[in-house]
């Protein structure tokens, strides 16, 4: 194994960011087997929460899909998502992804297009999609009024 992948499971595990995701894959009752580049890949998983193909805890790259489905580009976003554990010191990411995912939201009415998060871990390799912000987005025609002045001989607010 490379060094800098066991520096960051060296890293996860210290900021108990790995040991979270061991806990989140047993209450999932999801299957973990040893993955490329130390991580843990957790198949199968149970609960409802978070709604996403694949999610990354610590150095657990967990999914409700079968064996097979955690390959390719998807498995390196995942893996860029374990190094911003890394770089996070751990926890501190989860609320940092919330917090991010929100603001996406907010921006662009999808929580990772505009996620700085997922962005850094690829977009596309995560099967997310490109969106402009809410405000880039041109207008519908017939929807709303029209831009300019006001009606003419009506006083100025």
């Amino acid at each position: 194994m490379r060094r800098l992948y066991r520096v960051r499971r060296a890293l996860n595990y210290a900021n108990l960011s790995t040991p979270l995701g061991l806990l989140v894959a047993r209450a999932g009752r999801a299957r973990t087997e040893p993955g490329p580049g130390g991580l843990v890949l957790a198949h199968g998983y149970r609960l409802p929460l978070p709604i996403a193909g694949a999610f990354t805890v610590g150095n657990v790259v967990l999914t409700r899909h079968g064996e097979g489905y955690l390959t390719g580009a998807l498995l390196r976003h995942e893996a860029r998502h374990a190094s911003q554990y890394a770089a996070c010191l751990g926890l501190p990411m989860l609320p940092a992804y919330g917090a991010a995912a929100v603001v996406s939201l907010l921006l662009s009415g999808h929580q990772a297009a505009w996620n700085v998060f997922e962005r850094l871990a690829g977009l596309e390799d995560g099967g997310y999609p490109r969106r402009p912000p809410l405000w880039r987005r041109s207008r519908p025609r017939g929807r709303g009024p029209a831009p300019g002045p006001g009606p003419r001989g009506t006083a100025g607010s």
